[in-house]
């Protein structure tokens, strides 16, 4: 099922987005994959102190120096619905497309993947997508081939033909990393990326 409001993974804490397909996992829900692979009952410990207290920041994956930096983003009207994608480079460089049936977390990978299409040579992908940075920070990708693009739960895996050649050309080149970044927080280029998807999204009507 996919999250209608904004909330955290109950195993990995990180934030989960509206769209985003969630999963049960104990008393709360998580990221499918983390739910997945999280023992059985299994939730991320809440703080026993009066005020709560915030996860500490998970480390970025490591990225070759002087790598490009591309934002990227998806956005869907309705769950599923037209839908657009966008990434732009601080440099000027950018592309944006959208679909008329579609749903957000297609088009975050989506994204992603015209973006890595697009640009050669070292490269972060900035993504507010807690979905798309964690399969390559946290290696769900490696469980998913494994496995034969099933998930631990025996399912298929969700956007395969996405999914497929995104991991394909990030482990082909050896030089693309992710980083999450938090969505409407004040990144310009975030905030650039989100408008630019939106209006394909509206365009894709």
């Amino acid at each position: 099922m996919t999250a209608k409001y904004a909330t955290t993974c109950a195993v990995c804490a990180s934030p989960v987005r509206p769209g985003e397909e969630i999963a049960k996992s104990g008393s709360g829900w998580a990221h499918v994959p983390c739910a997945e692979s999280a023992p059985s009952g299994s939730v991320q410990p809440k703080p026993v102190a009066a005020r709560p207290t915030r996860p500490a920041p998970r480390p970025d994956m490591p990225a070759v120096d002087g790598a490009l930096e591309v934002w990227t983003d998806g956005a869907c009207s309705g769950n599923p619905g037209p839908g657009g994608w966008a990434w732009a480079t601080k440099d000027g460089r950018q592309d944006s497309g959208g679909e008329a049936l579609t749903t957000n977390q297609r088009m975050e990978i989506r994204a992603a993947l015209e973006a890595v299409r697009a640009l050669p040579g070292p490269l972060v992908v900035v993504s507010d997508s807690t979905y798309v940075v964690n399969c390559f920070r946290d290696g769900w990708w490696k469980g998913w081939i494994a496995r034969g693009w099933m998930t631990s739960a025996k399912k298929p895996v969700v956007s395969r033909d996405l999914w497929e050649p995104l991991i394909t050309l990030v482990n082909e080149r050896g030089d693309v990393s992710f980083r999450w970044v938090k969505g409407h927080s004040g990144d310009p280029m975030n905030d650039l990326v989100d408008a630019l998807a939106v209006e394909q999204s509206k365009a894709s009507v």
